[in-house]
C-alpha cells in the first residue's frame, strides 16, 4: 500500500475513512534505491488466469440530466469507464495503458508526495488487455467495479483483467473529484476535490452518489442506444457489482437502489451507507475483508441485515490495499508494503474468491470454495449464516 504523510486537508478525509487509509510517512532515504531499481524495467500485472484473451475499450459518459454532485459549476456529471472484455486471441493492437501520465502524476502528488519516482513508472505498468481486440463470441455477464476513495479506477485493473479472461465484461468506473485524478478525452485531468474537504453528508453521501453513477452506467451500456460499440456482448440479465473500500459500500448502496444488480461484493469497505433494514431482496452478497473488519461494527450490522445468500471472508495478513494493485504501485514508488500478505498472493486470493462468487451467482456454476476452509487458501476463514 502507498504509505506516506497525508497533508492536513486530506487528513480530515482520511480520519473519516478510518485507520485503514491513514498513511504514515514514507522514509525518503530508502525510497530512492528502490525507485531507481523499479525504473530499470516496466512492472507488469499478474497474468490473467482464464481461457480468454482480454480486450480493452474506454468510454466517456456524460449524464446531461444530472449536475456534478461535488462541483456543480463543472456542468453535467462525467464518468470515465474502462471496459475489459473476453477477446479472441491474437487480435487487437498494443496492450492498453495502465493509466494516463497525468493520472500517475496526480496519484503520486496526493498519496506519496515524498516519493521521487517519475510518474512514467506508475503509468507504464504493463497490462494484459489489448486495445481494439475482437470480442469473443457469445454474451457474458457484466460486472461493475468501483475503486476506493481517492484511488483511480486503474487500481482494480488486475482484478478486472482476470474477470474478463474468465468470461465477464467488466466496467471499471472512475468517479471524478473523488479520486486522485481522472483524465477526460479533452486532456483535462480532474483533481480530487473531496480530498480537500469531506462532502456534506460524509462518506455515506459518496456511496449513494456512486450508486447513481453506476445506474447511469448501466443505462448507457444496456439501454436501447448503448454507448459502447461491443454492448451486444453483455447479458443484461446477469449483472453484478464489486468494489474496494467506499466502492464496496457503493456496491451495497447500488443494489439497494437498482434491482438490475443481482450480486455484490464489498472488499474491505466500511458500510457508511448501511444495508437497508429490509435487506437486499434476497440477493447474494460477499463481504471480503482484512482481519480488522472483524472489529468493524458496520460489518456486524451489514451481516445481520443481509437477507440472501451471504459469506464473510477474512484474509489473514491482508491490509486495506491487499485487494487491489496498490501494493505494487507502492513498491514502484519505493515504499515497501507493510502487510504480511505479499502483493502477488493477495491478488491471487482476491481473483479466486471474487470470481468464484460471480461464477456461482451470475453463471450458476457451483463453487464449493465459498462454503468452507480450503487447504489451497489457508489465509481465508469463511463465516456462513
Amino acid at each position: 500500500m502507498i504509505r506516506t504523510r497525508l497533508l492536513p486537508p486530506v487528513a480530515a478525509v482520511a480520519l473519516l475513512l478510518g485507520p485503514a487509509l491513514t498513511l504514515p510517512a514514507a522514509a525518503a532515504g530508502p525510497a530512492a534505491p528502490a525507485a531507481s531499481a523499479a525504473r530499470s524495467a516496466p512492472a507488469q500485472l499478474p497474468r490473467p488466469t482464464g481461457p480468454y484473451a482480454v480486450g480493452r475499450d474506454t468510454v466517456h459518459l456524460v449524464d446531461t440530466g444530472r449536475p456534478d454532485p461535488w462541483v456543480p459549476s463543472a456542468g453535467p456529471r462525467q464518468l470515465m469507464v474502462s471496459l475489459s472484455y473476453p477477446a479472441r486471441r491474437g487480435t487487437g493492437g498494443p496492450t492498453a495503458p495502465y493509466m494516463t501520465l497525468d493520472e500517475a502524476r496526480y496519484l503520486i502528488r496526493l498519496r506519496a508526495p515524498e516519493a521521487t519516482v517519475p510518474p512514467e513508472v506508475i503509468s507504464g505498468v504493463r497490462t494484459w488487455a489489448h486495445t481494439g481486440a475482437r470480442p469473443a463470441p457469445g454474451r457474458f455477464p457484466l460486472v461493475v467495479l468501483s475503486p476506493g476513495f481517492s484511488f483511480p479506477r486503474s487500481t482494480l485493473t488486475g482484478l478486472a483483467e482476470d474477470l474478463a479472461s474468465r468470461g465477464y465484461v467488466v466496467a471499471l468506473v472512475d468517479h471524478p473529484y473523488e479520486n486522485s485524478g481522472t483524465t477526460l478525452p479533452d486532456g483535462r485531468t480532474l483533481p480530487c476535490v473531496l480530498c480537500e474537504e469531506p462532502p456534506q453528508g460524509g462518506m455515506r453521501a459518496v456511496a449513494e452518489s456512486r450508486a447513481v453513477d453506476v445506474s447511469f452506467v448501466l443505462d448507457r451500456l444496456t439501454g436501447p442506444r448503448p454507448a459502447w460499440r461491443h454492448a451486444r456482448m453483455i447479458d443484461a440479465r446477469r449483472i453484478g457489482m464489486g468494489g474496494h473500500s467506499i466502492g464496496g459500500d457503493a456496491a451495497a448502496a447500488t443494489m439497494a437502489a437498482d434491482a438490475r444488480v443481482r450480486a455484490g461484493v464489498n472488499m474491505d469497505g466500511t458500510f457508511f451507507a448501511p444495508v437497508p433494514a429490509g435487506g437486499l431482496d434476497g440477493r447474494p452478497f460477499l463481504m471480503f475483508g482484512a482481519t480488522d473488519r472483524t472489529a468493524d461494527p458496520t460489518w456486524d450490522d451489514a451481516w445481520a441485515g443481509l437477507d440472501g445468500w451471504k459469506r464473510w471472508l477474512t484474509v489473514t495478513g491482508a491490509d486495506h490495499g491487499s485487494f487491489t494493485d496498490v501494493p505494487l504501485l507502492g513498491e514502484l514508488a519505493g515504499i515497501p508494503d507493510t502487510a504480511a500478505l505479499p502483493y502477488a498472493r493477495g491478488q491471487h486470493l482476491t481473483r479466486a474468491y471474487v470470481a468464484a462468487f460471480f461464477d456461482r451467482h451470475l453463471k450458476g456454476v457451483p463453487r464449493p470454495l465459498l462454503d468452507g476452509p480450503s487447504p489451497a487458501y489457508p489465509e481465508i476463514s469463511v463465516r456462513r449464516p
